[in-house]
């Protein structure tokens, strides 16, 4: 007796059958007949498999159904999909991964979690992984995405108001759509972003934060700092305003001007209590707070103190940036989930009150609602000095603009992964970076 799957109202047979049809004419249009291995395994995974060479043996392909290699031209990994919860054998995985030939996995290759993206002590390596419907953490996560080589979504007739019903709250990221201008507007209504300094050997992270935000579209960009400081960014600057602030009070001063609606702490500010100070003295202000490098660090003893603070917010704008090591310095054992990237950063995000950026290769940006996203665009290029400070300043340029602090976030990771791919696989610093930013179609 069929069973109906309820997500979707299709007969679990009939979805099956399309998924096997849809692997086969995927293969099919990539490669020419060959001798060919379907491996399979015991669940709806390999069941796939057997559909998938039932259609190319019906076509003319010299198939096989078996455990073993053989003398395989092609290989269909068909053996577990995304939800394998045990280990795959670590021989069975080198077997076929040295096999020399194409391997097309399955929903996933064999052996890798299709939550987390990481192996279950071994994983197939595939060319081309086939899923259905939509992708899996395991698709964009590394080090899954790289296992899964490309990836494919086919369609096998599950209708897309099936999302609606299962409540997603994860996505891949995606060409946003940026804070656009009226003919008759100026630079006032994009906002006012401000940028607090380091000291003045230690000026270049903030100025590299406040030229984003400036190309992103911020209306107006001020740098704040010692005078000292304030001094060495004159050399360099035009178009950045410059105030001196010499103590927590000033900084006050200056944000109780409410067209600056946003302000960047952190980038080579200075670990100690100068900084918490400033911080506070930001989350209590009505603008838009992005914090990073130092601001973080600062508060790595006492993080509690930050978040009260952060939750006490009537404006809940505050963007929190890390990388891993500060993320570890300031979250430690409270998201201590090793295994899964994407839980980390939604429980640091709902710990803290904030929207969480933990930047990397596969960046996950979360809300404390649950909701995350992915960033899969950004090059291995990226990772170069100062690159951190003008995504922070991305992401300040557009909390002025009034864009949304989860959807400004998401927005800043695209265009910053989207500027540095512009560059190829040519070397570039984070100088170059900011020159770059808006010149390609965002």
């Amino acid at each position: 007796m069929s069973r109906v799957d309820q997500s979707c109202g299709i007969e679990i047979e009939e979805l099956i059958d399309r998924a096997g049809r849809a692997v086969a004419e995927e293969v099919v249009r990539r490669f020419g007949a060959r001798k060919t291995v379907v491996l399979c395994g015991p669940g709806n995974n390999g069941r796939d498999g057997h559909v998938a060479a039932r259609y190319l043996k019906a076509w003319g392909w010299p198939v096989t159904v078996s455990n073993e290699l053989g003398d395989a031209e092609l290989i269909v990994d068909a053996l577990f999909g995304a939800g394998l919860n045990k280990d795959f054998p670590a021989q069975l995985a080198s077997e076929i991964n040295a096999a020399g030939v194409p391997i097309v996995a399955v929903d996933v290759p064999s052996g890798l979690d299709g939550s987390t993206g990481k192996p279950r002590e071994a994983c197939v390596k595939a060319d081309l992984t086939i899923t259905f419907f939509r992708k899996k953490p395991a698709h964009v996560l590394l080090p899954g995405r790289e296992l899964c080589g490309e990836t494919v979504v086919l369609d096998i007739g599950i209708s897309a108001a099936t999302l609606d019903e299962i409540d997603i709250q994860l996505w891949e990221n995606s060409k946003p759509q940026l804070p656009t201008s009226a003919p008759e507007g100026h630079k006032f209504n994009r906002g006012h972003a401000v940028v607090v300094s380091g000291n003045k050997l230690k000026t270049g992270a903030s100025r590299l934060s406040a030229q984003a935000a400036l190309k992103i579209g911020a209306g107006l960009v001020t740098l704040v700092g010692h005078a000292d400081a304030l001094a060495v960014h004159a050399n360099h600057l035009t178009a950045i305003m410059l105030e001196e602030i010499s103590t927590p009070e000033t900084l006050s001063d200056i944000l109780s001007d409410l067209r600056k609606n946003a302000i960047c702490i952190g980038p080579a500010a200075g670990v100690g209590d100068a900084t918490i100070q400033n911080v506070k003295v930001a989350l209590s202000s009505a603008a838009a707070v992005v914090l990073d490098a130092d601001a973080l660090t600062s508060f790595s003893e006492n993080p509690h103190v930050l978040f009260d603070l952060i939750k006490t917010r009537k404006n809940a704008s505050v963007v929190l940036t890390p990388h891993e090591g500060e993320f570890a310095r300031l979250f430690g054992t409270l998201t201590n989930i090793a295994d899964s990237k994407i839980e980390r950063v939604r429980t640091a995000a709902q710990i803290s009150g904030a929207i969480v950026i933990l930047k990397g290769a596969d960046t996950v940006i979360a809300h404390p609602d649950g909701r995350a996203i992915v960033n899969t665009n950004a090059p291995p290029s990226l990772a170069t000095a100062g690159s951190g400070d003008v995504l922070a300043g991305l992401v300040t340029g557009l909390l002025a603009q009034g864009m949304l602090a989860f959807e400004a976030a998401a927005a800043a990771v695209w265009v910053h992964s989207e500027t540095a791919a512009a560059f190829g696989k040519s070397a570039f610093t984070a100088e170059d970076l900011v020159k770059q930013i808006g010149q390609q179609a965002v």
